[in-house]
């Protein structure tokens, strides 16, 4: 049993475990960003239909 070779290993399957979970924490604050614009989004929306109802329900097509 080669200890040195082993412990090599184990060092490496820490790091990369690490590595691992730190980029998961970065997914994880994106995506509570980016949730937390699409809230803020759909807040405007609503503003905007309680002051103007009429937006958005007709359409000026032309070919």
């Amino acid at each position: 049993m080669d200890i040195a070779a082993l412990s090599t290993n184990l060092a490496n399957m820490n790091l990369m475990s690490k590595v691992g979970t730190a980029v998961l924490d970065k997914a994880l604050n994106t995506n509570e960003v980016l949730g937390a614009g699409l809230v803020e989004m759909i807040d405007a929306a609503a503003m905007e239909r309680s002051v103007n109802p009429g937006v958005g329900e007709n359409i000026d097509v032309r070919v």
